[in-house]
């Protein structure tokens, strides 16, 4: 909750970024990450690397030299967890590093020696033994000499076919990695011009979303029981633009707006971009940078098999198999802790 309190007041704050990052510097001194072991990168770590991002990358290079231990962190987020894939690259001066010097070259020579000397005497049993059990095959089974060849090329279709089968296998793996990949969603930050009651279903809600650029779009939400269309109002949500449109009860949708829920669904809220989150940009996912269909197909339930994975933290912070959905102005939340999006 600390670093929670940390990322608001930082995006929060005006001219106090500097002295709010000096702080972070103090703090990543004795540190390698701020919670945990760092092997897996806890959530704290995620949030307050995608909060300060958008200011340390405005930021000149001789400033940045204040700030040594907040840029060790956060290339080491940014090379382990994959983060330089969807932000701008921090780029962080190193150290040249000098290996330390060979073996003795007396010391490798004679390594050299034993090992050449182990494979000639293994080579010479391994020669001597095939030589005997062929003699002894051949005298036994005389037609085995015959069928060698018919064997061989047995044995050689038999890995040809095998062969195209595991050529294959890579590839429905990677059609099914494919189908989960978050990427294939786009995501944006929307802002609700107006909502009002469907004309013919009481748990459904219409809204007019703006997602800038004069791009308007209407979306039906079954959100009628917990939020009024005046609660709805110039609220800023989460939504995702790429599903295929359709009617819900002869009233047309252009879009899915996703929501956390707790797991009997008692409460119900859209997802929350931070302030200063831009109208239309995309919500990206550290490591996921695949471009999104340009519309998602039905007949594979691509969503089916991509919301079971989303969920909020203890934090409320909205994620997708760990990794948070960030903007430019920091990650997405939601008031309900260790909900379901959807």
């Amino acid at each position: 909750m600390d670093w929670i309190k940390f990322c608001s007041d930082f995006t929060a704050s005006d001219g106090k970024q500097h002295a709010l990052l000096d702080n972070l510097n103090q703090e990543l001194s004795q540190k390698s990450v701020l919670l945990g072991d760092g092997f897996k990168l806890s959530a704290a770590d995620n949030d307050v690397f995608a909060t300060v991002h958008p200011f340390v990358i405005r930021v000149s290079d001789s400033e940045l030299q204040k700030y040594p231990h907040v840029l060790r962190w956060m290339d080491y987020i940014q090379n382990t967890v994959g983060a330089g894939t969807t932000l701008q690259k921090i780029n962080v001066t190193k150290s040249d590093f000098d290996p330390p010097s060979h073996p003795r070259k007396a010391d490798k020579k004679d390594a050299e020696s034993s090992s050449k000397k182990a494979i000639s005497v293994q080579k010479t049993a391994d020669k001597s033994n095939g030589s005997a059990d062929s003699k002894k095959s051949t005298r036994e089974n005389p037609t085995a000499a015959g069928n060698s060849k018919t064997s061989g090329e047995k044995k050689k279709v038999q890995e040809k076919s095998a062969g195209k089968t595991t050529e294959k296998a890579p590839e429905k793996i990677a059609d099914k990695e494919s189908e989960c990949d978050i990427s294939i969603l786009n995501i944006q930050v929307g802002l609700i011009r107006k909502a009002w009651k469907h004309p013919s279903a009481d748990s459904l809600l219409v809204e007019e979303i703006d997602l800038g650029d004069g791009n308007v779009r209407q979306v039906v939400s079954g959100l009628a029981k917990y939020c009024s269309p005046d609660d709805l109002t110039n609220r800023h949500v989460v939504l995702i633009t790429n599903v295929k449109p359709g009617k819900l009860r002869d009233v047309m949708s252009a879009g899915l707006v996703l929501c956390a829920s707790t797991e009997d669904h008692a409460a119900v809220e859209p997802l929350i971009p931070p302030e200063g989150a831009k109208i239309g940009e995309r919500i990206s996912f550290a490591g996921f940078d695949g471009k999104p269909e340009d519309v998602l197909n039905p007949k594979k339930k691509q969503l089916d098999k991509i919301t079971p994975h989303l969920r909020t933290d203890e934090n409320g912070i909205a994620m997708f198999k760990g990794v948070p959905f960030t903007t430019s102005a920091g990650p997405c939340r939601s008031s309900i802790h260790n909900g379901n999006v959807k």
